[in-house]
């Protein structure tokens, strides 16, 4: 495949340290970053959103999180609704925010999507996420979250 390399994905993981490091003035823990390799993430959490790429990439990113999380960050955050809808867009500005630093360093051909937010079903990222993707673990206080990142360079195919 293609795809990204092992050196890309610390772009992700970077994005996902420095969102929570600003949001929230505290370090989040990166507990794992790996290929799944003909494997399916089983990390999907209550509230997943994702940013579908165009351009010289192609393919999706996810951020998939427990709603419990969302509404502690928010209360973190200093917002005072914490409604689904205000949930969904935390979801949303995360994904956003980690796309938009991945095109930082992917460059400016690699095209971000508006983020969408929604609540998953369990096992719902196994039939969207292809074998071939990176799945970073995090956890943040005591809750864990996940980044899968879903995306190939245009014009290659993953190879099953």
């Amino acid at each position: 495949m293609k795809g990204i390399n092992e050196k890309d994905i610390y772009t992700f993981v970077d994005a996902v340290s420095n969102f929570f490091l600003h949001a929230t003035q505290e370090k989040v823990e990166i507990k794992t970053a790996y290929l799944l390799e003909n494997d399916v993430p089983s990390s999907t959490f209550d509230l997943t959103s994702y940013i579908t790429l165009s351009g010289d990439f192609t393919g999706r990113i996810y951020f998939s999180a427990p709603r419990t999380m969302l509404t502690h960050l928010l209360l973190v955050m200093g917002e005072q609704t914490r409604d689904n809808e205000r949930l969904l867009d935390a979801a949303g500005e995360i994904a956003n925010t980690i796309s938009g630093n991945a095109r930082k360093h992917f460059g400016e051909t690699m095209e971000i999507s508006v983020p969408t937010a929604q609540a998953t079903e369990p096992d719902w990222l196994k039939t969207v996420v292809s074998p071939h993707s990176y799945v970073i673990l995090i956890k943040w206080k005591h809750y864990r979250a996940s980044v899968v990142v879903d995306i190939q360079r245009a014009g290659t195919e993953a190879k099953d």
